[in-house]
């Protein structure tokens, strides 16, 4: 797609600019799970979350990336200076339906983009599933470049580690993390802005894997906004359509 100035000019600010902690706090890092994040851009003006989980191959939130827009991969060379990669190919779940995920609700909110090269820098996340019985309490943790202030798309662009916990009732539909502390009433830890399609983790015995990705937030109480609820899209019920994509690209989970 052709990029204008503009947008470079943008990213140059998104991604430059020291931000404090995300929504109630939240440890940078460019190291264990954070090495498999990658930041999606798209010609709409849009910027997105997704995780690496093969060379060429990066999983998100359906939401992320609706047809009628091209999309990029956000690259830093030895200058921290960012750079746009190529996305060669869209997959989106057929089953995703955009008016369920914006009233929260479950739907397939997963897709997948084809990279014509492998990110510089990057490492592959394995994909999994959920432990299940998935319980109120179970320990998850987000990674994500979404926005530290919401509203201020300077804030964002920093890779940020957090862990929540699972409330409500968590099932293979849908799992919804609050901050431990916060416990989704007062302002705490979790998604916002830019942090769509972020991966989720669970610890396997085998190390962390990726085993759903976010699709929306909330602030405390339910309210719109950040800090409160994180609603995520578990791969349950999508890890085989993501296994068949991928190799119908020549790509092995």
């Amino acid at each position: 797609m052709k990029i204008l100035p503009r947008l470079i000019a943008g990213l140059v600010l998104l991604f430059c600019v020291p931000a404090h902690a995300i929504v109630g706090g939240g440890t940078p890092s460019t190291d264990g799970v954070a090495r498999s994040v990658v930041t999606i851009v798209g010609s709409r003006g849009n910027f997105c979350t997704g995780a690496l989980i093969a060379p060429q191959l990066v999983l998100t939130a359906a939401h992320c990336v609706p047809a009628g827009a091209d999309y990029k991969i956000v690259e830093y060379g030895a200058d921290r200076q960012p750079s746009l990669q190529d996305v060669k190919a869209v997959a989106i779940h057929p089953g995703f339906n955009m008016q369920a995920m914006e009233a929260h609700r479950a739907t397939a909110d997963v897709a997948l983009l084809q990279l014509k090269a492998s990110p510089k820098g990057k490492m592959t996340a394995a994909v999994s599933m959920p432990s299940i019985p998935i319980t109120v309490g179970s320990r998850f943790t987000i990674a994500g470049i979404g926005v530290t202030v919401r509203g201020d798309g300077k804030s964002g662009g920093t890779i940020r580690v957090a862990g929540l916990v699972a409330t409500g009732r968590p099932g293979t539909l849908q799992i919804r993390l609050v901050d431990p502390v916060g416990q989704g009433v007062r302002e705490g830890l979790g998604a916002c802005t830019g942090d769509s399609g972020a991966p989720v983790f669970e610890d396997k015995q085998s190390g962390p894997a990726v085993v759903g990705v976010v699709s929306w937030s909330t602030g405390p109480n339910g309210t719109a906004g950040c800090g409160g609820m994180t609603g995520v899209t578990p791969l349950t019920l999508y890890r085989d359509w993501i296994v068949q994509t991928a190799a119908k690209w020549g790509m092995g989970l």
